[in-house]
């Protein structure tokens, strides 16, 4: 897995800076915490800037993933496939009173590329991940035994 590394966010959107790799689970560490697994997501990361002067990043992201559903707690497959795309401004205060629906990012000297990646990972993931039809869960001999309700709907239809 290669290393993704640290960019100066405006100087790399000033020279049109490119990179890309993958990005090892060890180097997700909130989506370990939140039970994902993967083999790796591929990343590519450009900057650019627009003919008003704006500094941008664009993020891209895929690979496969193992959720854990949140009906049975099993694992549940998702194919990443993200193309993002972030303004960069140099003040918080820009960013919270952006009356436009550009997604904004502070930008640093320092800006560590999984980190970017992860945070555009983390927003493009389900809020509550669920298998369609949860047939994974074995349950228990209790979970099997018909359900006193229906017995009650077999006897309402004999009358």
């Amino acid at each position: 897995m290669s290393q993704a590394g640290v960019i100066d966010g405006l100087q790399f959107a000033r020279g049109a800076g490119t990179l890309s790799g993958t990005l090892a689970l060890a180097q997700l560490r909130r989506l370990a915490e939140m039970r994902c697994a993967t083999k790796g997501l591929s990343y590519a990361i450009s900057g650019r800037t627009d003919a008003e002067g704006r500094c941008w990043i664009r993020i891209s992201a895929s690979g496969a993933l193992a959720l854990e559903c949140q009906r049975c707690l099993g694992p549940l497959d998702f194919r990443l496939a993200l193309e993002s795309e972030l303004l960069l401004t140099q003040d918080e205060r820009e960013i919270a009173n952006a009356a436009d629906d550009f997604d904004r990012v502070l930008a640093g000297r320092q800006m560590e590329v999984s980190k970017l990646v992860e945070d555009e990972v983390l927003l493009a993931l389900p809020m509550s991940p669920v298998h369609d039809r949860c047939g994974c869960r074995q349950g228990s001999a209790e979970d099997r035994r018909p359900s006193p309700f229906a017995a009650l709907a077999k006897l309402k239809r004999m009358h």
